[in-house]
């Protein structure tokens, strides 16, 4: 089973300690008016988010420019507000309408290697989404402690633990969560995508994990997935999956193979490359495609807006 954060009601949220990044949230525009004029939550809307990296300190600014054979020099380092990052995120997502029914974190929530008091801050820092009633789906990444985020989860049963991929069914899709924390899926997890694949083809699959599947193109060099090709090779064997999506690198990136679109989401939190794009995607389901479009953090950024897509069903075939 996937790691899925229900909705709370309004009262909750507004019962429980909250940061004072996500208590000014309550007084955005749009959760006011969530109060009188009612938005309706859109099954075929998805908000995609990855590498959130929430620090237990509420005010920690990170320099992710700065890391081994970085080609920025020192000085020039571009440093960000890790929870204000998620902050604008949210508000964001919240203020679409009709909003998303769904939103994916696609692994690393936490900054460090998954401490219970990051993903308190985590848990605090999306919980005026789930009060507008948006589930919250998580996946896990290298950066994850999944047993540190159990302890805080007490509506999880046991025979939810241990490797977190499940299906989301929507209406023009199935959404299949991966688990990849460990850098690799394994052998039992491959046969089980196989069989959930096989046993769903009426539908167009969108996969999602953290791992890129292949050594990264873009601004730091990592090797990816260790049984990345024996994933691709099981996607590119049935055509109706038609995305594989995953964060880790931090940076925005498209590429396709035969009827496959590989979608580099980029992170929520800090970015590697000097300039370099951070924010989350709106991503809307129609019967023929995938529209997925960038939101900057920064509304300025030359990046923001872009647009990509993925085909869902092959014209062809409806003719």
């Amino acid at each position: 089973m996937p790691i899925s954060l229900p909705p709370i009601t309004r009262r909750q949220f507004g019962k429980r300690s909250l940061t004072l990044g996500a208590m000014a949230m309550t007084t955005s525009p749009a959760l006011t008016a969530a109060d009188s004029e009612p938005i309706r939550l859109d099954q075929n809307r998805v908000a995609l988010l990855a590498d959130t990296h929430i620090s237990a300190d509420p005010n920690r600014v990170y320099p992710g420019t700065k890391w081994p054979g970085s080609p920025v020099k020192e000085g020039d380092h571009e440093s960000v507000h890790i929870a204000n990052s998620l902050i604008e995120a949210a508000k964001g997502v919240i203020e679409l309408n009709p909003r998303p029914a769904h939103l994916i974190v696609n692994g690393d929530c936490a900054l460090s290697n998954g401490k219970e008091a990051e993903y308190k801050e985590f848990l605090r820092l999306v919980e005026p989404i789930r009060a507008v009633g948006i589930t919250v789906h998580v996946t896990i990444g290298n950066h994850d402690n999944r047993k540190n985020l159990w302890k805080l989860l007490p509506f999880l049963k046991e025979e939810q633990f241990g490797i977190q991929a499940g299906v989301v069914e929507l209406p023009h899709a199935n959404l299949i969560l991966l688990d990849s924390g460990k850098g690799t899926l394994g052998d039992k997890q491959l046969r089980w995508l196989s069989k959930e694949l096989d046993e769903r083809t009426d539908r167009p699959a969108l996969i999602y994990g953290h791992f890129n599947p292949y050594p990264n193109r873009g601004i730091r060099p990592n090797k990816g997935m260790h049984d990345g090709p024996s994933l691709l090779n099981l996607l590119a064997k049935r055509k109706h999956a038609r995305a594989y999506i995953y964060g880790h690198t931090h940076e925005w990136q498209y590429d396709r193979r035969d009827h496959l679109c590989l979608i580099n989401q980029p992170a929520v939190s800090y970015y590697f490359g000097k300039g370099h794009a951070h924010g989350w995607v709106d991503m809307r389901l129609t019967e023929m495609s995938a529209e997925l479009e960038l939101r900057c953090i920064n509304p300025n950024h030359k990046q923001n807006g872009d647009q990509k897509q993925v085909t869902l069903k092959d014209p062809k075939a409806l003719s």
